[in-house]
């Protein structure tokens, strides 16, 4: 069987299904949800200027209100990515507490 290999941002996978990007390990008690709600354009290319993130639970235990830890709005990408990572580092080492 082929393993399937994502893309990794700051060894992590970073997963994108249209305006919709997963990062971070699904086996982690912790995942982000980015939604890109809006775009600019520059020449031909689209750039997501306004991304709703959200700190998702992966513990199938937890109830569907408290999945989501944490949101916030951030106006690119690059932003976005990294209050992702340290939100998963923060609460990945809580867990271990």
């Amino acid at each position: 069987m082929e393993e399937k290999k994502f893309f990794m941002y700051k060894n992590r996978p970073l997963v994108r299904k249209e305006n919709v990007m997963y990062y971070g390990d699904i086996g982690e008690d912790y995942v982000c949800m980015l939604t890109i709600e809006s775009f600019d354009e520059l020449k031909d290319i689209k750039i997501g200027n306004k991304i709703f993130l959200q700190l998702i639970s992966t513990d199938p235990n937890v109830s569907t209100q408290d999945v989501v830890v944490k949101h916030t709005v951030k106006d690119n990408l690059y932003d976005a990515l990294d209050i992702a990572g340290i939100w998963i580092e923060r609460y990945k080492k809580r867990a271990t507490i």
